[in-house]
């Protein structure tokens, strides 16, 4: 009886040995992220630095490491630790809107589609901050409830150039548009418990040989200009993760580049997330790990066995590559993933559509409106030209797209507000549309990106077919479509200008509706600024509806029939002739063709060096301070109805601390509306040059009725005053008279005060980084 005892007793000991055994391994989130990384192997810190690796749509061969499909179409996961309570972690795109698979298994009874947001273009023209926290509030939904733990965006790169191929996914020409404008958008997705990553930081203004071009940038226009935007978010928003961009700056790619990592973002900014690769990014990991480049995606098998071979090999401190883990396991802690959310794959997407019209409405830009001929009043027959009328842009292409459920196009639009549209034209429309699609049939998204179907020629409308439509309609609408994605930028010909076939489709319709004393509109669905000094001339309004998401149709119509009043204001110039932009002589760079070698998936990689000679002088920096006319300059739009700004008051003619100012804008029009105060600072320019004025703080009123007055405030700290003095490494608010410009536009300012600043302000010291190793010939506005 003893002896059966004693072996009950040990059998009961070996049993529960495994469980206290199993209870000294350290657990995260039961133990510190110290004792944590103290238990890991060096080869689990390898692995957990160093993504899963990804599938390649359409090229089954071509999988690089090992793929989790937590969330199938997932951009990627994070390696997990099991013994460890580390979770892998999914991340997928992207910036205007969660892409994943929508069908899985080929079985359509349960569908995964996702909403397709306005481009961050349109977004920033709205000037309203809550309204984007609004659409992150709605957008982090989806992704928490898809399963995803980080959202790859939003992008915040500032559109240099017109051309820029990504310019859809990025906020604005200005700084302080794009840092509020990303800062809104991050607090809104991170409401929900989810992660976001905002991109490419930084100085990815391009996407020709957007891995190998070494950008050529003084530090002061990247502190002032590149740099800008993603401090304010990081400072007012605190996102999760930031993805470092492909390019090099000042010799050093980014995700190799510890002044850009670690000396701005983290030591100068206080930055606590981690930093992820772009895709592929970089080319030594070791040189990542000690940049502070924590997670490398998608992840290479070659990638950890290089870092444990550093280890190894004493080539890399194994204290490095601890920060490194640190970093990720304490944004980790805060994820979906960790938490063992159970996700619905069932957000409201019907909500979300809803919200989706009405914010691409209130983004979009009335640009010309002669005789109020918007919004359309007793017009109820509508010729509709352009075969973009009839097949919607939601948005750009790569990263960027989005698999919805379905597109409102504007003939869809203008149908389901009520109005009349010809059948015949919709017929030859359709027809031509998909003709060319049978002769340019559909391709895997991996083909798509690697060469992508040109877009169709605008079809030619005989006389006949305008004779016909101008019988038939009350007014003409034309619509123009523009459409640009990842891995190739747009060009001047047929893309930034017309066609000669757009040309003359808006030259003929126009002449046949006038001499019939009917009116003509243009819509542009474009994803960003094309040339219209042309032929803007030639017809009554312009509406630009940028790419306004999935139900974009039906934004459109709201606003051309009424239904809202347009609000949106330019975030970016529309310059007279590609030639007035300031970067058109050095953009995209110049290529070493005789040093090319073969990357990722076969694609060529051309070295190349783009300089920044224009320095801080982007967009409408340059074309104030330089008396350059743009077509539609920085901040204009058009309403229904007219404001006026009054009583611009300031709490003191001396900077003390702070500056306030208050002012009040008026409706005097006979419909509601809203209108945008834009406030610009030109500051004393004795010792270093700088901008005529810039931008220093934006309010979008509520709806104001007719008659109704608003009273908005502002207040200016030193920092808004300061400029960057590279020979200090420090910001300083220069001693002198500044103006403070309030107007509804960056040239139509309505008002303007001046206070005066007593003595020079040292705001900040910041470390020294990212210093070019050449001269730059930077271009310097006239004497005034």
């Amino acid at each position: 009886m003893k002896k059966k005892s004693f072996l009950l007793l040990c059998t009961c000991f070996l049993a529960y040995l495994p469980g206290v055994m199993a209870q000294t391994v350290p657990q995260l989130g039961k133990n510190s992220v110290k004792d944590v990384i103290a238990a890991m192997t060096l080869e689990e810190k390898a692995h957990l630095v160093v993504g899963n690796g990804m599938k390649i749509p359409g090229m089954p061969n071509a999988n690089v490491g090992v793929t989790q499909d937590k969330v199938p179409g997932a951009a990627g996961t994070t390696f997990a630790i099991p013994r460890l309570g580390i979770p892998s972690m999914v991340v997928s795109d992207g910036p205007a809107g969660v892409r994943i698979e929508p069908i899985r298994n080929n079985d359509s009874s349960k569908t995964y589609y996702a909403t397709a947001w306005p481009v961050a273009t349109l977004l920033a023209s709205s000037w309203d901050t809550a309204l984007v926290e609004k659409v992150g509030r709605a957008f982090g939904n989806e992704v928490h409830e898809y399963g995803i733990d980080v959202l790859l965006g939003p992008g915040m790169n500032i559109q240099r150039n017109p051309l820029g191929g990504r310019n859809f996914e990025y906020y604005s020409e200005d700084p302080l548009i794009t840092g509020d404008m990303a800062a809104a958008m991050v607090n809104g997705i991170q409401s929900n418990g989810v992660g976001t990553s905002v991109k490419h930081y930084a100085g990815n203004n391009q996407e020709t040989n957007r891995g190998s071009v070494n950008t050529i940038v003084s530090e002061r226009a990247l502190r002032e200009i590149y740099l800008k935007g993603f401090e304010i978010a990081v400072k007012n928003s605190k996102p999760w993760t930031v993805m470092s961009s492909y390019n090099l700056i000042n010799d050093t790619t980014a995700s190799q580049n510890y002044g850009l990592l670690t000396s701005v973002l983290r030591n100068d900014w206080g930055y606590k997330g981690f930093v992820m690769t772009d895709w592929f990014g970089g080319n030594d990991a070791v040189a990542q790990m000690k940049a502070g480049n924590n997670l490398l995606m998608p992840g290479q098998k070659k990638q950890t066995e290089a870092i444990i071979e550093a280890v190894n090999s004493g080539k890399l401190d194994e204290k490095i590559l601890d920060e490194n883990v640190a970093c990720i396991l304490q944004v980790m802690l805060q994820s979906p993933s960790f938490k063992n959310y159970q996700f619905s794959d069932k957000p409201d997407l019907k909500l979300h559509a809803s919200i989706v019209r009405q914010t691409a409405a209130e983004g979009m830009v009335l640009l010309k409106n002669n005789d109020n001929v918007l919004p359309l009043k007793s017009e109820k027959k509508i010729a509709l030209f352009g075969y973009n009328g009839y097949e919607l842009i939601t948005g750009g292409t790569g990263s960027g797209q989005v698999n919805k459920a379905y597109t409102v196009s504007l003939d869809e639009g203008l149908i389901n507000a009520g109005y009349s549209l010809s059948n015949d034209m919709k017929n030859i429309y359709t027809g031509y549309i998909n003709d060319y699609k049978k002769a340019n049939p559909a391709k895997s998204f991996i083909e798509e990106f690697l060469k992508p179907t040109p877009p169709a020629p605008e079809y030619a409308a005989s006389d006949d077919v305008i004779q016909h439509s101008v019988a038939f309609g009350d007014v003409a609408i034309i619509s123009i479509g523009r459409n640009s994605g990842e891995n190739r930028d747009r060009k001047v010909d047929d893309d930034f200008n017309l066609s000669t076939a757009e040309a003359n489709l808006i030259t003929n319709v126009s002449n046949a509706f006038h001499a019939a004393h009917k009116k003509v509109v243009v819509v542009l669905n474009i994803c960003g600024p094309i040339e219209t000094a042309s032929w803007r001339d030639k017809v009554d309004a312009i509406l630009l509806a940028w790419q306004p998401g999935m139900e974009g149709g039906n934004s459109m119509a709201d606003v051309l029939s009424g239904k809202v009043n347009p609000s949106g204001k330019l975030a970016v110039s529309f310059p007279m002739k590609y030639d007035d932009v300031p970067s058109a002589k050095n953009f995209p760079g110049i290529e070493f063709k005789d040093k090319t070698t073969t990357g990722m998936l076969g694609m060529k990689v051309v070295p190349a060096e783009v300089d920044y000679e224009e320095g801080i002088y982007v967009g409408y920096r340059y074309y104030n301070s330089f008396h350059v006319k743009p077509a539609y300059e920085f901040g204009y739009g058009l309403s229904y109805c007219n404001f006026t700004f009054g009583n611009l008051k300031l709490n003191s003619k001396e900077f003390n601390k702070n500056i306030t100012a208050t002012l009040t804008i008026t409706n005097q029009g006979k419909y509601a509306g809203k209108e945008v105060a834009e406030i610009y600072i030109s500051a004393p320019s004795g010792k270093i040059d700088k901008p005529a004025e810039e931008l220093k703080a934006f309010a979008k009123t509520k709806l104001l009725k007719s008659g109704e007055t608003q009273t908005l405030k502002f207040t200016f700290t030193a920092g808004d005053l300061a400029s960057f003095y590279t020979d200090k490494e420090s910001w300083i608010a220069d001693a002198g008279d500044y103006v403070v410009k309030a107007g509804a536009s960056s040239t139509d300012i309505r008002l303007q005060q001046k206070f005066h600043l007593a003595n020079d302000i040292v705001v900040e010291k910041v470390n020294k980084a990212l210093t070019p190793h050449v001269a730059i010939n930077e271009i310097k506005p006239p004497v005034q």
